[in-house]
């Protein structure tokens, strides 16, 4: 029964994340099962949007959290926390979208806005030193940055779902375009 569940979930990142007013059917038909077992486990679009917020969180959170610690370095841990990034894909994409959307009021005494927030604080902190250390250019902000990154993260993803690059090969392309991007 998780494994269905967590099909939808994965199946809902997908296919919300290309166009989140897409009808649960398609949702439905992209993890493989009926409507009605969709609904055997999701109530309504918000409940399964809700636990997809919440699945990514973690996912991205954890990762960005291992990446952070694999080194005491701030340029390494850029690089480290960057493929982090690029591996947690869809989901991150996801993630930042429902943050960033023309309708959405980001609030940090909001729950979900204030996990979001920690969810990437590691990373932004590290940017911040590399900032303060004069590493990165220093006449961009942090959260120019973030979102440069997040647009190097659509591109990758883009790369990976037309065929276009192996994995490697763009790995190694959006590490250099992001790099090079902020000046290091």
């Amino acid at each position: 029964m998780k494994d269905t569940e967590q099909s939808i979930i994965e199946a809902a990142i997908l296919i919300f994340n290309e166009d989140l007013s897409a009808p649960l059917e398609k949702v439905a038909d992209r993890a493989q099962v009926t409507r009605r077992t969709l609904h055997r486990y999701f109530k309504d679009r918000k409940e399964l949007m809700d636990k997809c917020q919440k699945e990514i969180r973690k996912a991205c959170a954890i990762a960005m959290s291992d990446a952070y610690y694999a080194s005491a370095n701030p340029r390494e841990r850029l690089e480290t926390m960057f493929y982090a990034g690029l591996d947690c894909g869809s989901k991150n994409t996801f993630l930042h979208k429902l943050h960033t959307l023309h309708d959405h009021k980001h609030q940090v005494a909001n729950e979900e806005c204030s996990e979001y927030d920690h969810t990437f604080e590691l990373w932004k902190g590290n940017l911040q030193v590399l900032l303060t250390k004069g590493v990165i250019n220093q006449g961009m902000t942090v959260d120019w940055i973030h979102n440069f990154f997040q647009s190097v993260v659509v591109v990758f993803i883009n790369s990976q779902q037309n065929g276009a690059l192996d994995r490697a090969e763009a790995r190694q392309l959006a590490w250099f375009s992001f790099s090079k991007g902020i000046g290091i």
